[in-house]
């Protein structure tokens, strides 16, 4: 889509995180940004927790799915502008080649689904929303159109440290 920033936002399994940012950035982005997410070895399935987290927050769940990163490596995938990895694990592998050459940061979040109880599991999800919406924000601020790619990646990169 001409004028609109494709973003990719990846992490292991697809289930928590990535889907977390792509719902969050899709409903902040104000039409200026379109995100997906995908995983490495997707689980197949969506983290009750993050739909609930989403479902509390007001976004809409519709849609989201846990995906293999090879859907988007493909000729006929969107070419990305900027491809964010949300988890440790996913920013350690080999990535796919990424159509567009967009630039890359790491925005390093413990997994929510991997911790304690089902109350620390549930703060675990509103502590991560709540990281990711403020790197979202300041993501959405950025004047992406108007930066080199090498300004951008370092932009994205910085935001990773709030």
């Amino acid at each position: 889509m001409p004028g609109v920033h494709q973003v990719l936002f990846l992490c292991t399994g697809n289930s928590a995180r990535s889907i977390l940012a792509e719902a969050i950035l899709n409903s902040r982005g104000g039409g200026r940004f379109r995100a997906q997410s995908a995983g490495s070895h997707p689980t197949g399935t969506v983290n009750p927790g993050a739909l609930e987290t989403l479902a509390r927050m007001g976004l809409d769940t519709t849609g989201l799915r846990s995906k293999s990163w090879d859907e988007f490596a493909g000729p006929d995938a969107p070419t990305f502008d900027c491809v964010i990895t949300v988890c440790d694990a996913a920013a350690a592998e080999t990535c796919p080649l990424w159509p567009g050459q967009p630039v890359t940061a790491h925005w390093s979040l413990p997994d929510p689904a991997a911790i304690g109880d089902d109350v620390e599991r549930a703060q675990a999800f509103r502590d991560t929303y709540a990281a990711l919406g403020r790197r979202i924000d300041q993501l959405v601020e950025l004047p992406l159109a108007t930066l080199a790619p090498a300004e951008r990646q370092e932009q994205l990169r910085a935001i990773s440290q709030n």
